[in-house]
C-alpha cells in the first residue's frame, strides 16, 4: 500500500499517477482519506491535550492527599476527562479503520517513465529480438497440432474437469517438464535460488501481494478452510519474509520459484480462450527479488535480462513493451512484458511480465531491512517476474518450430532433457 504520509502530503503527485493510471475516480476517494486525516491528527491533538492535563491532575491529587487536602472535585473532572479519552480514542480507531481500508483501494504510484495510455494499446515498443521465421506453408495453431498428433487433450479436460482445462500428453508432457527444468538450471546459473513454495496460500498472504481485498473475484477460494490456490508463485515466495526484518547485507535476495497457477480470468471468457493460452491452470516459473530502494530499478532491467535469455537460448523470436499507466498491474510501479511470436495469430503475445512494486507490497507483507550504518529499519523493495509461463512458452515452440506435416522440432538447447 501507499504510505499515508505520502498519500496526503505528496496528494498532487498521487493524482498524476491516478490521472496516469485513467483512475481517475479514486481522486473523490483520495479526497476523503485527506479529510479523514485531517480528522485523525486533530483528534489525536485534543486526546493528547486531555492526557498531559489528566497527568497533571495525577500529580496535584497525589499531592493534595499527601496534605489531607481535598481532592473530590479534582477527582470528579479527571472521571469526566479519562471518559473523554475513552471516547476519542475509540472515535480515532474508528477513522483509522476507514483510512486503512481505503488505503487498500490505492494502486501503487506509477514511475515517471511509464508511459500516459489508457490501454496495452499504447504501450511502447522497447526492443525486438530475433528473426520472425517464414513459412512456406500456411501456419497452423499450437491446439491443432497438440489435437492431430493426440499430445494435446481439451476434449478430456473439459469432461474430467471444465472448459479450459487440458491433458498434456506423451512428448507435450515430457516438453513441459522439460521447460521446467530448463528454465530453473538457467535461472541458478543466472545468481538465483531454487525455490519450491506451497501451492495454496492464505488470505494474509494474497492481501500482503496486492490480490486481496481488490481481486477475490480473479483466485480460487477453498471454502471452510478459507485458503486460496494460488494465482502465481510471487504470492507465497514474497511472503516468505513476511513480517521479517532483514540484513542490509542479505541483499539483494533472488528466487526462483516453480508453481502450478490456478486463475479464474473473471471477465476475459470469450477472450483468447482457446488453446493453452488462457487456462485457468498453467505451470510458471517465477523470478522473485527483494532489494533495497536505491538499487531496485536495477534489479528490474537485470530481471528483464533473466527473463529474455530463455527466449533467446530457445530462438524464439520477442518484443519488449513498457506497460503504459492503464495497463500497468494494480501493485507496481513500472513493468515490462515480454512478447513472443505466434506465427498462427501472425503477432505477439505476453509471455512474460517484470515488474518493481517497490515498497507497495512490503507496506503490506511488512517487509523490511536494517540499514547496515544507522540501524534504521525501512521498507525493502519487492520485483517480480514470469521466467517464463511454461504453457505458452510451450505454444510458443509448438507453432514456431512447426512443419508442412502438422509434427514440429524440439529446440536445440531442451534437447539433452529427453
Amino acid at each position: 500500500m501507499i504510505d499515508l504520509k505520502v498519500l496526503v502530503g505528496e496528494s498532487e503527485r498521487v493524482r498524476e499517477s491516478l490521472k496516469k493510471r485513467n483512475k481517475e475516480t479514486l481522486v473523490q476517494v483520495l479526497d476523503q482519506v485527506v479529510e479523514l486525516d485531517k480528522k485523525r491528527r486533530s483528534s489525536l491533538q485534543n486526546v493528547e491535550s486531555l492526557k498531559a492535563k489528566r497527568n497533571e491532575a495525577s500529580i496535584e491529587i497525589s499531592r493534595r492527599k499527601k496534605n489531607k487536602e481535598d481532592d473530590s472535585v479534582l477527582l470528579e473532572e479527571m472521571k469526566i476527562v479519562s471518559k473523554t479519552i475513552k471516547e476519542m480514542d475509540e472515535f480515532v480507531g474508528v477513522i483509522q479503520d476507514k483510512i486503512n481500508q481505503f488505503l487498500y483501494e490505492f494502486p501503487n504510484l506509477v514511475d515517471a517513465s511509464v508511459p500516459q495510455g489508457c490501454s496495452s494499446e499504447q504501450n511502447k515498443e522497447v526492443k525486438r529480438w530475433g528473426e520472425v521465421r517464414k513459412l512456406s506453408f500456411p501456419a497452423k495453431s499450437h491446439d491443432e497440432i497438440g489435437e492431430k498428433a493426440g499430445i494435446l487433450d481439451f476434449k478430456k479436460g473439459g469432461e474430467v474437469t471444465g472448459a479450459r482445462f487440458v491433458f498434456l500428453k506423451g512428448i507435450a508432457a515430457r516438453l513441459e517438464l522439460a521447460l521446467i527444468q530448463f528454465m530453473y538450471q538457467t535461472h541458478i546459473k543466472a545468481g538465483y535460488e531454487p525455490i519450491i513454495p506451497p501451492f495454496i496460500v492464505n488470505r494474509e498472504s494474497l492481501t500482503g501481494t496486492g490480490q486481496l481485498p481488490k481481486f477475490e473475484e480473479d483466485v480460487f477460494r477453498i471454502e471452510k478452510v478459507d485458503y486460496f490456490l494460488t494465482p502465481t508463485a510471487e504470492v507465497p515466495v514474497t511472503n516468505y519474509h513476511r513480517n521479517e526484518i532483514l540484513d542490509e547485507k542479505d541483499l539483494p535476495k533472488h528466487y526462483v520459484a516453480y508453481s502450478p497457477c490456478f486463475r479464474s480470468e473473471a471477465g476475459s471468457y470469450g477472450k483468447d480462450t482457446k488453446g493453452l493460452k488462457r487456462q485457468h491452470q498453467f505451470n510458471k516459473v517465477e523470478l522473485v527479488k527483494f532489494s533495497t530502494p536505491e538499487h531496485s530499478m536495477d534489479e528490474l532491467e537485470s530481471m528483464l535480462i533473466s527473463a529474455e535469455k530463455i527466449l533467446q537460448l530457445l530462438k524464439l523470436p520477442y518484443r519488449v513493451m513498457l506497460l503504459c499507466g492503464g495497463d500497468i498491474g494494480f501493485s507496481s510501479t513500472k513493468t515490462y512484458d515480454i512478447e513472443v511470436w505466434s506465427p498462427f495469430s501472425n503477432g505477439y503475445m505476453e509471455i512474460s511480465s517484470c515488474s518493481n512494486c517497490t515498497d507497495f507490497q512490503a507496506r503490506r507483507a511488512n517487509i523490511r531491512y536494517r540499514d547496515s550504518q544507522s540501524g534504521k529499519v525501512h521498507f525493502v523493495h519487492t520485483l517480480n517476474g514470469s521466467g517464463l509461463a511454461v504453457g505458452r512458452t510451450l505454444l510458443a515452440i509448438m507453432e514456431n518450430y512447426q512443419k508442412e506435416d502438422g509434427s514440429f522440432e524440439i529446440p536445440e538447447v531442451l534437447q539433452p532433457y529427453f
